[in-house]
């Protein structure tokens, strides 16, 4: 079994991921080859959940589009993932925010963490 762990670290390549949780609004700038051309697309909105660990680990991040509720599952581990840049910091208490696809408005927001200054 570590023989299968060793070579998932080592074909990983997550070595520049930021590090964020479920409440986090993150972009993902997601490289898209079509045809013979390659472009990178943003992807932001909210970390709804983190599955798994090592080289089989995703993410789940929820965007509204309009009025639609939009939910896109990527590996950490992909190649076509160019960066992770984390927007803001957000203060929830579960590790799956799956109850945020029922509410609107008000009710759908997250707080944001307060980052303390240390002089």
């Amino acid at each position: 079994m570590n023989a299968i762990k060793f070579v998932e670290n080592d074909l990983a390549s997550s070595t520049n991921t930021a590090h964020f949780k479920a409440g986090d609004t993150v972009t993902v700038f997601y490289k898209i080859k079509e045809g013979d051309k390659e472009r990178v697309q943003q992807y932001q909105g909210t970390v709804m959940q983190i599955r798994n660990s090592g080289a089989g680990k995703t993410f789940t991040v929820r965007k509204m589009s309009g009025n639609i509720g939009v939910e896109r599952i990527f590996p950490i581990s992909s190649p076509f993932i160019d960066k992770i840049e984390i927007s803001k910091k957000g203060s929830v208490r579960r590790a799956r925010i799956f109850y945020l696809r029922e509410r609107t408005g008000k009710s759908a927001r997250i707080k944001e963490k307060k980052r303390t200054v240390t002089a």
